[in-house]
């Protein structure tokens, strides 16, 4: 029987292993999105209504994502002085002033300006993100610095991963155990600014 060479023994590892490989999933995901659907965590492994240990990766991704990392700001009042000295102009579609734009944010020197609100879920993780909201349904015209209706404002979406807790009922249960849930990863749209495009013809 003729002796097999080392490139043929490497050819059939490689042979072995490839489908192996592709069957793997991403390291921030656990074995699958299956799994969270079946798995139901006691209350003791949910201390202070804290994700499961093996789901804190996950969380920590969706919790760098933008409308996650904007909550932060939002509550500790780095935007809420703008929103003071100029509450009465966020709350609706006003004319830029030019000679403030060197100092207002970017939501705000916009020619399709918008406001934040923070959205809240208790059974969602992360449990706050913030939304953008358009405050004019046209546009702000450059020359004059008041809304046209020669464009439209729209609202502009990330993809962001959260998971979204539920009650379920322990192996031996018959009904939904108290303090017990399940975790379901989900990937939702949520609005983080607005930008003008032209209206659709009809």
């Amino acid at each position: 029987m003729p002796v097999k060479s080392p490139v043929m023994i490497a050819a059939w590892v490689l042979l072995l292993l490839f489908p192996a490989c592709f069957s793997r999933h991403p390291p921030w995901l656990p074995s699958g999105t299956s799994s969270l659907h079946q798995r139901c965590y006691p209350p003791e492994e949910l201390s202070h209504n804290q994700l499961p240990l093996h789901l804190i990766g996950v969380g920590a991704r969706s919790a760098r994502s933008l409308p996650a990392t904007l909550v932060a700001s939002l509550e500790a009042g780095s935007l809420a002085r703008t929103r003071r000295h100029q509450r009465h102009k966020e709350s609706r579609c006003s004319a830029l002033q030019l000679e403030n734009v060197y100092e207002a944010e970017v939501h705000q020197r916009s020619l399709s300006p918008w406001k934040y609100r923070i959205n809240s879920d208790e059974n969602r993780y992360p449990q706050k993100l913030a939304f953008a909201e358009c405050l004019c349904k046209g546009c702000i015209d450059m020359k004059s610095g008041r809304e046209t209706s020669s464009l439209n404002s729209v609202e502009l979406y990330q993809r962001v991963l959260v998971l979204h807790r539920k009650p379920c009922a322990l192996k031996g249960d018959t009904q939904v155990t108290p303090g017990a849930f399940t975790f379901e990863i989900e990937y939702i749209n949520v609005p983080v600014g607005c930008t003008c495009v032209l209206p659709r013809s009809g």
